[in-house]
């Protein structure tokens, strides 16, 4: 090193400013190395010079969800609530893999204020332009280089609202002991930065600092607890990929349960002790039907099942967080198989945009179906015969296109209801033995992926051997009651 003594009392004036010379030589070893690198990477590279990621990956219902120019790989998240005054403050770690060279990139985060944003450990400008943080790091980031972004944040998180959610509020959402979370379809971004688009998605570590006396529950496995003064740390690691609406960090007085299947995966049940406790198993139903649906549907796609039951009526739904779906006002066994069926449809396979989130509920909603008859209650069939006859010929049930809901109406009855008439059409047509073939075999083939409705009627297409394009037409989309075959 040729660097050896201090050169604290040594300086050089640069108009009119005296500034240290340590200071000036790694500008001028910087600013020599970024010539030297540049100028080949201008000329041989085709996306060079580097530009800006755009502010949304494109999808038609959220077009400034998610980011682009970059493929987030892995979030590591350091948060801390305090439940008397609602203040929560983080920071968010995101490791990601650029897709283009990038000059600016975006991330998603809606209402809490940004204190700092560094970009692989160097301090990086950024603004906000709405829900967006705009951030432009020191040095561009090459096109298939991974790089960090960390961003130190806080604030008050607010739920959101609006007529998506059945008219109810979702999101963060505080509750009489600490805050329940749940997130679907944009509001991950309510509470830490992300890229926050189902099509993006990543491995998770959750770091929660709650006040000593509250337990925080998240995603995937349990690493450590421990207490720090007035407040314990909680860390989870979910380390198969998630869409970051399906992360939580629900906090509040809960009574634990945790075991292991008969089937043989960990399960974690934390249940509010303010609730009845008579009236509905969680622990017992979560464990059989995650063992069944693993017979039917193919393998349990992660680590832990699980279940989080909490105190918040004015959330009027439950949600399937990844491993440990949320259950607010809605309980009741066929929310619950409903809930555990989307570990595989919704989780494990997550839509690529959200216009097909038939993927997601109809498949929910006939796994309920399927549970009753597995039960012996009723036949598949016989559901669907309810289902259908409830919605006369003029009803607005039928109107509304399934394979694309539109934003405000995509979780409305009929993309639950029928979509799961459609996989009932379709296994009517098929028979059995391909039906119960295609479930798995999909499951399989897109494994933590991303999934697309013409994805899964070819593969029908492909188990059946038959031609199937008036059959989806006619259940998913046709604006009239369709005839029964």
């Amino acid at each position: 090193m040729a660097l050896s003594r201090p050169l604290r009392d040594r300086s050089i004036r640069s108009k009119g400013r005296r500034v240290p010379a340590r200071l000036l030589a790694l500008a001028t070893a910087t600013a020599s190395a970024w010539v030297i690198a540049a100028a080949p990477m201008a000329s041989a590279r085709p996306d060079w010079p580097p530009t800006a990621g755009a502010p949304g990956i494109g999808d038609t219902y959220f077009p400034e969800l998610g980011n682009g120019g970059f493929d987030a790989l892995h979030y590591d998240l350091d948060v801390g609530y305090t439940p008397s005054s609602g203040r929560l403050d983080g920071r968010t770690t995101v490791t990601a893999r650029a897709t283009q060279s990038l000059s600016s990139f975006d991330l998603d985060l809606q209402q809490l204020a940004v204190s700092k944003v560094e970009v692989n450990g160097l301090p990086a400008a950024f603004s906000r332009v709405g829900d967006e943080i705009r951030i432009r790091p020191a040095l561009p980031l090459i096109k298939g280089h991974t790089f960090t972004t960390t961003v130190t944040y806080g604030g008050i998180p607010q739920p959101l609202s609006g007529p998506i959610i059945f008219g109810s509020k979702y999101g963060w959402m505080k509750t009489k002991d600490g805050v329940f979370v749940a997130c679907e379809p944009n509001a991950a971004s309510t509470w830490f930065p992300s890229s926050d688009h189902p099509s993006d998605k990543a491995t998770f570590d959750i770091r929660i600092r709650a006040p000593k006396g509250l337990t925080a529950v998240s995603n995937g496995r349990l690493l450590a607890t421990r207490d720090s003064g007035d407040t314990t740390i909680t860390h989870w690691r979910e380390s198969k990929p998630m869409a970051p609406y399906l992360a939580t960090a629900t906090i509040g007085k809960f009574d634990v349960r945790k075991g292991v299947t008969p089937g043989g995966t960990p399960i974690y049940v934390a249940t509010n002790p303010t609730l009845p406790t008579d009236k509905l198993d969680f622990y017992g139903i979560t464990a059989e039907a995650t063992d069944y649906w693993s017979k039917l549907f193919g393998p349990y796609p992660f680590e832990e099942t699980g279940a989080i039951v909490d105190d918040m009526p004015q959330a009027e739904f439950s949600l399937e967080v990844q491993t440990k779906p949320v259950y607010s006002a809605v309980r009741d066994e066929s929310t619950v198989v409903h809930e555990l069926a989307h570990q595989w449809f919704g989780d494990s396979l997550s839509v690529e945009r959200w216009k097909d989130i038939w993927l997601n509920e109809g498949f929910a909603t006939y796994a309920e179906w399927l549970w009753d008859e597995h039960k012996g209650r009723k036949s598949a069939h016989q559901s669907f015969l309810e289902a259908y006859n409830a919605h006369g010929d003029g009803d607005a049930f039928w109107k509304l296109d399934v394979a694309d809901p539109k934003r405000d109406t995509m979780f409305s009855r009929s993309v639950y209801y029928r979509g799961a008439m459609t996989l009932q059409m379709l296994r009517e047509r098929i028979g059995d033995k391909a039906f119960f073939k295609l479930l798995p075999l999909w499951t399989k083939l897109h494994k933590g992926g991303n999934v697309r409705t013409a994805q899964f009627t070819g593969l029908a297409e492909a188990v059946s051997h038959q031609d199937l394009s008036d059959l989806f037409r006619t259940w998913l989309s046709t604006p009239q009651k369709p005839k029964l075959p």
